[in-house]
């Protein structure tokens, strides 16, 4: 079985540019349907954070939804909302302490497939505690996941900006989501055959996405991230890529504007410089870097 670098570098170039774009809170509005009832939920239950849960959900939802942070991966976004919290007020003053969890933020410092499965390898080389209960609410998010998040439509004027994209460009999605969830996303609404591959979590970073599916094979100006997060113009410039932000509140007009506007300039040669350094000045405007607690 091919491994996943091997799967992204055998990507057959067929057409003159590259775009990879993210899925979650991108080409779905399901980032807040999937935090405020699948990821929150479990947080609170499966890390014992009951007594101060109205606080852990408004740092969870700052952290996922409302800040730099959007879009990270669950499972140093669950570090940091442990962080968080531990410099919330109102928490500390009702008692609480962060969870003691050095093996989890040393497993995110030396794992890039931050998924599931390569959580599973390390616990069953270390049976680490920490780590199985990490899996546990992992497993449990999935579930929630499985069974709530359906029949939630892909923003408006995304499918016919990917039909646009697929007349010119190869793409992929480059997400962090796992890849069973995002390949029944794509399929339920028909849009999986716009793209070459879908790329979850299990098959590396985003960065690694690019990289490996587009590096050496399009010039750097012909590559193009779109995304939501910061994570993924990071991903992008990681990569000497371009970015397209589709900003958080304002999808369907983002979308919108890059199937009038930004489509035609990438493909012309039109699009780096001063209007992609515009549009991202608008998309940093969106997301704070500090919660309203801690200013």
């Amino acid at each position: 079985m091919a491994s996943p670098v091997e799967i992204l570098k055998g990507l057959e170039k067929t057409k003159e540019f590259f775009v990879g774009i993210d899925s979650d809170g991108c080409a779905f509005d399901s980032m807040e349907i999937k935090h405020k009832e699948c990821f929150i939920p479990n947080t609170i239950n499966s890390w014992e954070l009951q007594a101060v849960s109205r606080f852990a959900r408004d740092v969870a939802e700052f952290v996922n939804l409302y800040s730099k942070w959007r879009g990270a991966n669950r499972f140093p976004a669950l570090v940091r909302v442990f962080d968080l919290l531990a410099d919330h007020p109102k928490a500390v003053e009702r008692g609480y302490k962060a969870p003691q969890v050095d093996s989890l933020r040393k497993w995110i410092d030396q794992e890039s497939k931050l998924g599931n499965p390569a959580l599973e390898a390390k616990i069953a080389a270390t049976g680490d505690e920490v780590l199985k209960r990490t899996l546990r609410w992992s497993h449990a998010v999935n579930a929630d996941v499985k069974k709530i998040v359906r029949g939630v439509p892909p923003f408006p004027h995304l499918r016919e900006s990917l039909e646009k994209i697929a007349e010119s460009a190869d793409a992929i999605v480059c997400s962090g989501t796992p890849g069973e969830a995002l390949k029944r996303e794509w399929d339920e609404h028909d849009i999986a055959q716009y793209v070459h591959i879908i790329c979850g979590q299990e098959m590396g970073s985003k960065t690694e996405h690019i990289g490996y599916a587009a590096g050496g094979k399009y010039e750097p100006d012909k590559i193009l991230m779109i995304g939501d997060a910061p994570g993924d113009m990071k991903a992008a410039k990681a990569n000497g890529a371009l970015f397209y932000p589709i900003n958080p509140g304002d999808e369907a007009d983002s979308w919108k504007r890059f199937f009038e506007v930004a489509a035609d300039k990438f493909f012309a040669g039109r699009y780096a410089g001063k209007y992609e350094d515009e549009l991202i000045a608008e998309f940093d405007a969106h997301l704070p870097e500090k919660p309203s607690w801690g200013q």
